[in-house]
């Protein structure tokens, strides 16, 4: 208990599965959702992976935004990231997955035709396995990550939780490992 509430051991646990942090530019900027839509609105986590996405548009450079989630979860990343000046026509969704191995099945097919450099955000402890997983279904990404455990981790009634979230990815990376999917 000491450790998860006093000591910064899930923190670095959150940039250690995120790696290398900057903030690249690419062609293709890659979002996978990640909790689903309620009553078409985002989740907390895909609010904050799609408010970074917007930001990283704004930046330059994409030149087109992949959004991949089932269940309503792309469709609303696509009316929050238009509501917030992204361009319709720029957006490819991918509504078909509900995993993220499904999201790297999928948004391998669309961006398989897309030149130039592709760029995969999402959040911090998330990145370790998207990355894999997009890898593996032969898609060459550059991580982008977003820093949605290392933010909550500041305040310690967040701690419990963030500590739960990112035991339940260790899980799906072990599981993902011993299917041969990342």
């Amino acid at each position: 208990m000491v450790l998860v509430t006093a000591t910064p051991l899930i923190r670095w646990y959150a940039q250690w599965l995120a790696g290398p942090w900057y903030e690249p530019k690419g062609d293709v900027l890659i979002l996978l959702g990640a909790d689903e839509a309620n009553m078409g609105i985002v989740g907390a986590a895909t609010y904050w992976r799609s408010l970074y996405a917007v930001l990283a548009w704004r930046e330059g450079g994409f030149r087109s935004v992949v959004l991949s989630g089932g269940h309503g979860i792309a469709e609303s990343m696509r009316d929050f990231m238009v509501f917030h000046g992204v361009p319709a026509d720029k957006i490819v969704v991918e509504n078909q997955s509900t995993s993220t191995r499904e999201n790297a099945i999928f948004t391998a097919a669309i961006v398989r035709g897309m030149p130039g450099k592709k760029v995969l955000l999402t959040s911090d402890f998330h990145v370790y396995r998207a990355v894999r997983a997009l890898r593996k279904a032969g898609v060459e990404v550059t991580p982008r990550p977003i820093p949605y455990a290392l933010k909550r981790t500041n305040l310690w009634a967040e701690r419990w939780p963030v500590f739960l979230e990112m035991a339940v990815e260790t899980a799906k990376i072990l599981d993902y490992r011993i299917r041969g999917w990342i």
